[in-house]
């Protein structure tokens, strides 16, 4: 019975579920930790990620305030969770710019 109570989180009709699936959290991607090449930016970022889903909003790349350049790092959110694991799937580990990336699901912490 207990490594049932492990998987009720993912039933939809969970309170846990519905939380996370709120957050988006299974949605946003984090692009990052190798780093993105100091070119790339948020128009790349879409292109590359697009293929895999509709993107909304949140397609970010990282600015240092004062100089402007980017920090490496930026966020990509689908519309489905589908789509985003998908696109983690494929992009993890690819080159992009000429650097490869890592993707992974975004958290906040």
């Amino acid at each position: 019975m207990q490594s049932l109570n492990r998987f009720r989180c993912l039933s939809p009709a969970s309170p846990c579920f519905r939380w996370l699936v709120s957050r988006g959290s299974c949605r946003k991607l984090f692009i990052g930790d190798a780093g993105l090449s100091y070119d790339t930016n948020e128009t790349i970022l879409k292109d590359a990620f697009g293929q895999y889903g509709e993107i909304i909003e949140a397609v970010k790349v990282i600015c240092d305030h004062v100089s402007g350049k980017s920090k490496g790092y930026g966020f990509v959110q689908f519309t489905s969770d589908d789509d985003a694991h998908i696109a983690l799937k494929e992009m993890d580990g690819q080159s992009l710019d000429g650097r490869n990336i890592r993707v992974t699901y975004a958290h906040k912490g």
